[in-house]
Parts: C-alpha cells; structure tokens; sequence
C-alpha cells in the first residue's frame, strides 16, 4: 500500500480490500477505526439513522480519552467515586454512608465537650402577668451593628410560648454559684419562680438576683431548624452586675469557671558586678 494510499484510506489498487480509515477528534487524538462486522447493526443502531450511532460512540470514547488526558482517573467504570448520592467521599474513611444518620447519644456526646455558659430567658406573661422562663445554654452573640443576640428553644417547650408573648425578654447571664436556679428554670411546670428573688428590668421582666448581667432585647426573627426554633432578638438595653465566675456547661454537668491570673514576667537577672582583683602582697624581704 503506497503512502497516499494509507493517508486517504482508499484502496491500493484492490478494489475488493477496505483500509481502515484512522480518525482524528477535535483535540487531535486518534481513535481506533470503528470494528467491523459482517453480522450487520446491532438493534440500536439500527434505531439511529445516519450514522448516528457512530457519533454517539465517537464522542462517547472521546469523552474517555479527554478525561484520562486530564488526569481524571475512570472511578464510575471501577464503582470508586469521589462523590455520591450520599455526599463526597470523606478522604480517609472507609465503608458505607448514609446521608443524615447520625446517632442522638453519640451527637451529644461529642457537642458536649463544646463548653458554654448558661443563662435564663425571662419575661411576664401577658395573660396573667406571672413572670415565666427557661434555662438556655444556646445563646450567643449575633451581631454589633445592630446589635443582635441568638438562642435556640425546644419545639417542646411549654414555656417559650408564654415568654414569647411578651414580645421583649430579658437575659439572665448566670453565674457559678446559681445551678439551683438553673435547674429550677429547666424544669417543667409549676411555679418557677418560688421562692426566687428578682427585681425589674427597664423592660419590666425579671433580673435574677445574683446574675453577671442582664439584656433587654425585642424578639426579631424565628427560624425553623430540626426540632428547635432559633430565635433572632435586637438587644435594647443591658448592664453588668457582677464581676464573678459564670455557670459553665460541659460534658453533660454543670460547673464554673475561673480565669487564671495574669502571669507577671520574671524581673531579667542581672549579670553579677565584676570584683576587683586582688592586690598582691610583695614577698618579705629574705
């Protein structure tokens, strides 16, 4: 076969013999001729008149050739994905995964040893002017201009309902020494407020006594999130009232914290003076 001849892909002289014709794609990649075979089309590509079939098979090797050019190993043909229905593959973890399952008591555990502090949400029901609250531990500051403030509620909670209707609540910021009044706050039903003393706030609701501090704030917003209510509030006022250790939440119990002193830097050591050398009696006289 001459030169020509296999650059063109006609026939040298022999009518009766096909030379395989090379293809070249749009990225200059040859591509092996299409198999022939005596047996005719297969049933699909009987379906595709023009040809279409080939193309179909054309780009779809094509397709291939780009993504080994680019480094992009064939991980669907081999069931290896870096991504899946379930979400990406986290890099050094093995086995199946399941979109979302995360167990509630293994959840806790590992979020507790996220410490915060507590405080108690209180406000005046409007109903029957009692004052009504609940303990919080997911609070947060949100923003400073405006200033806002965050905590999540229960979709449980009795309380909230009747702390939400006052429209301004008021937050306690407990301190170290206050757990019973923690626990009495997170409990259901009664009177929590028995046996508590508190005084009002400019809003009218109630300042623990014995807490750090106190904010005045408008609820503004109300987010739906699994099963809590994330509650968006404009603080309008607030004040310190104490300077002593905060209530800390941390691993399932309470406790508190103290900040350790600053350590003061030890003075720099002072080399010694140099002592005079000493002077050197002249030997008696033999």
């Amino acid at each position: 076969m001459s030169t020509r001849a296999a650059r063109t892909g006609k026939a040298d002289g022999c009518r009766g013999i096909l030379v395989p014709r090379r293809r070249r794609t749009r990225r200059g990649v040859i591509l092996p001729p299409l198999r022939a075979s005596g047996a005719g089309p297969t049933t699909a590509e009987a379906d595709q008149p023009n040809g279409r079939s080939s193309d179909r098979v054309e780009r779809r090797l094509e397709r291939r050739l780009d993504g080994s050019a680019e480094g992009q190993p064939h991980d669907r043909a081999e069931g290896r994905s870096d991504h899946s229905e379930d979400g990406p593959r986290v890099p050094g973890v093995s086995g199946p995964r399941v979109a979302g399952m995360v167990e509630g008591r293994r959840f806790r555990e590992v979020l507790g040893t996220f410490a915060t502090g507590v405080v108690a949400i209180t406000a005046v029901d409007p109903r029957d002017g009692r004052p009504c609250g609940l303990a919080v531990n997911s609070f947060t500051s949100v923003s400073l201009d405006p200033p806002l403030v965050a905590f999540c509620v229960a979709h449980t909670s009795s309380s909230w309902p009747r702390v939400r209707d006052a429209g301004v609540v008021t937050v306690n910021v407990l301190a170290g020494d206050q757990r019973d009044v923690c626990a009495r706050l997170a409990s259901r039903g009664g009177d929590k407020f028995a046996g508590l003393s508190w005084s009002g706030s400019p809003g009218g609701n109630p300042v623990l006594d014995g807490a750090l501090a106190w904010l005045d704030c408008a609820i503004e917003a109300e987010h739906p999130a699994g099963d809590h209510t994330i509650v968006v509030a404009r603080v309008l006022r607030l004040a310190a009232l104490a300077d002593g250790d905060p209530l800390v939440f941390f691993r399932g119990a309470y406790g508190s914290f103290s900040a350790a002193p600053p350590k003061t830097a030890a003075p720099p050591k002072t080399a010694a003076p140099p002592q005079p050398a000493a002077l050197l009696e002249p030997a008696p006289a033999c």
